[in-house]
Parts: structure tokens; sequence; C-alpha cells
């Protein structure tokens, strides 16, 4: 990942107001921080979250507590606990779905 050029920024996440994102179930909010076309978040999801839709952006992301489901449009399926995490690009190996069964917050650049 090329980072594009930008200045030091600290970030207080509890200063950010997040943004609450329905899921097909469920609903997820966003702490969001965008610059330079850079986007980090911290995202929480509630209990019984299912995403509604399939995403095929590129992340990096890191799940801080609880656990998340990532299912691939293949049919491939991870379950990512506290300190675990993926990667992919954009377009990448494959188009995703996230689900949490009992709630997780995650760390994600896009």
């Amino acid at each position: 990942m090329k980072l594009p050029e930008m200045p030091f920024t600290r970030i207080n996440w509890q200063d950010l107001t997040p943004q609450v994102f329905p899921g097909e179930t469920g609903q997820s909010q966003w702490r969001t921080a965008e610059q330079a076309g850079l986007r980090t978040r911290i995202v929480e999801y509630g209990p019984g979250f299912v995403a509604d839709h399939w995403c095929d952006r590129g992340h990096v992301l890191f799940v801080v507590s609880g656990e998340i489901e990532i299912e691939l449009a293949d049919g491939r399926i991870f379950a990512l606990t506290a300190g675990a995490g993926f990667t992919v690009s954009d377009h990448g190996d494959a188009a995703h779905l996230v689900r949490s069964t009992h709630g997780a917050r995650v760390f994600i650049v896009d």
C-alpha cells in the first residue's frame, strides 16, 4: 500500500460522531477519518449484524474486539476474532460480506 501525501494528523476516535448504517439485519456504527483519499474507520457491528451488500473495495481490516464472519462471493467463510484481520485489494480475491452474531469492533483502512 502506498499512502498518499498528507501531514501528520492526530485522530481522537471518540471525538468523531458515529454514523449509523443499517444492515440487512442489525446495524453498524462508523467513526470515519478521511484525508487525501485515504479512509480510516473504527466500525462497531451490533449483535445480529449482516451487511446489506457485497463489498468489492480493498481493505486492511483488524478485529479489535468481538468476532466477525467474512463470506466471500465464491462461498468461502472465515471467522475472525480479536487480534485477527484480513487484507484484500479493490476487485481482488472476491467480493465479501460481513456478519457478526455477537457484535464486534474493527479498525479498517481503505
